[in-house]
């Protein structure tokens, strides 16, 4: 079985947790030092200059993943050289949905294998009842709360008086939703936010007089506890890799209405996706096929057949 290599952008992001995940569960094949390795995983692309600077990338096997690709960002030349040096190096693409591959096999002849996320049961799991956690975090028992978990504000405009938003997220769609779908006919609507750079849906928010609840970057078992303080999760991305909370919400029994983006349509009936996410019905997410083992497994056939 060839040794890997997994690199990791060490931002304390949701790449670095995989990557956590994936070395603590794959010791026999994972190794610490990429030039112990047959196999370099780039499961940060955007970090490959790190090894390549070193000459590792052009005598290893390289496996590129691509999360997602923004096209309006994507298609001007900068983008498209560092793409076009990548892949001088990769051996095959790792994509996690359909809408990836789509866009990647245009800019390559190289492999696209498309493997979902994993879902860790053992993190992301119930732990106890809704009204104790509702209490907990200061959200009344009879609310209904929608979660919102990511990022969703331009960085330059983070700061100032108009925050932008993060178009690809869908922060824009998310507040149309709550605002004027949800809000304007459930009087005790309340939203929960998780994440960082939240200031695009505050300040609308806050404008709608909508009441919110917004905890910066917690740490793992704290979301996995506003997770059960739900009644729906709303994914209105217009670019996504998964996203995790997708992923998430299935392993903790949350109903989710989403946009047809990301792995949507591997883990939704068509009746919980659409465009307009109002118009679609919520339903919990099947993720059963990506528990753990068993979610690892097309990753390490992978490996193994390079």
């Amino acid at each position: 079985m060839n040794k890997v290599f997994v690199l990791a952008p060490g931002e304390s992001w949701i790449v670095d947790r995989f990557v956590a995940e994936w070395n603590a569960d794959n010791a026999d094949i994972s190794v610490a030092h990429p030039k112990d390795a047959d196999v370099i995983w780039l499961f940060a692309d955007w970090c490959s200059e790190r090894l390549s600077s070193r000459g590792l990338l052009e005598c290893k096997k390289v496996i590129t993943t691509i999360h997602h690709i923004v096209p309006e960002k994507f298609f001007g030349r900068d983008a498209q050289n560092e793409f076009n040096v990548r892949d001088s190096y990769t051996t095959v693409y790792h994509v996690p949905n359909k809408h990836t591959e789509d866009v990647v096999r245009k800019l390559t002849n190289k492999p696209v294998h498309v493997i979902p996320y994993w879902g860790n049961q053992f993190i992301w799991r119930p732990t106890s009842d809704r009204a104790s956690l509702r209490q907990k975090y200061n959200i009344l028992p009879d609310a209904y709360v929608i979660g919102s978990f990511q990022r969703d504000t331009e960085g330059l405009s983070a700061d100032g008086p108009n925050p932008l938003p993060k178009l690809e997220k869908g922060p824009d769609l998310f507040c149309d939703f709550v605002i004027d779908d949800v809000a304007s006919w459930i009087m005790n609507t309340h939203v929960l936010l998780t994440g960082w750079r939240r200031q695009y849906v505050i300040n609308r928010l806050k404008k709608a007089d909508v009441k919110y609840t917004y905890v910066e970057l917690p740490k793992q078992d704290i979301v996995n506890e506003l997770y059960q303080c739900l009644d729906l999760y709303a994914m209105t991305a217009r670019f996504e890799g998964g996203p995790q909370s997708l992923i998430e919400c299935g392993l903790l029994n949350i109903p989710v209405v989403a946009t047809p983006c990301g792995m949507s349509e591997l883990v939704l009936p068509d009746e919980a996706i659409n465009v307009n996410v109002a118009v679609a019905k919520p339903r919990v997410p099947n993720v059963e096929a990506l528990k753990l083992p068993n979610g690892y497994e097309p990753y390490r056939s992978l490996i193994k057949s390079l």
